[in-house]
């Protein structure tokens, strides 16, 4: 797994990341990483997960965050591409909460939302998973990733709010 440089990283990589934020070890808030790997697409999801969450994962225990952990979507081949509507038409109740917070309620919101169109909105993406994150407790959001085949790309979008 390759975490790569600025210099390395496409544009609609760096506009998710102005609208959304960089990689960080916060735990609120939201964070873009991306990389260049072959891993599991779940599995790197989730390590992202815990680097996001930083050194809470351990004050509040694996058992609190993987609770709320559960994919509640998955983009099917031939599935007209569209995450904002993607997200929107999710009808998981704890997803409902932070999709507003996502495409709406950002600062710069048109902007935000062409940026997640142009990262996982794209032919180039083969493959689109979508989590509910939290500590099952106050904290609740999203983490979207998706792979390029092509490319070995994979981009991820964690948000989580309390």
């Amino acid at each position: 797994m390759t975490q790569l440089t600025l210099q390395t990283r496409p544009e609609y990589v760096s506009s998710l990341e102005a609208a959304y934020g960089a990689p960080s070890q916060a735990a609120f808030g939201s964070a873009v990483f991306y990389e260049k790997t072959g891993d599991d697409l779940e599995q790197a999801a989730l390590a992202k997960y815990r680097y996001s969450v930083g050194d809470l994962w351990e004050r509040y225990g694996e058992t609190a965050w993987l609770g709320p952990w559960k994919k509640i979507y998955t983009r099917q081949p031939g599935t007209t591409t569209d995450i904002s509507a993607e997200l929107r038409s999710n009808t998981d109740e704890a997803a409902q909460l932070s999709v507003p917070m996502i495409l709406e309620n950002i600062q710069n919101a048109a902007q935000a939302c062409a940026a997640l169109s142009a990262a996982f909105d794209e032919p180039a993406v083969t493959e689109l998973l979508v989590y509910n994150i939290g500590d099952g407790a106050a904290m609740s959001g999203l983490l979207i990733a998706a792979r390029r085949a092509a490319t070995g790309e994979v981009t991820f979008l964690v948000f989580l709010m309390d």
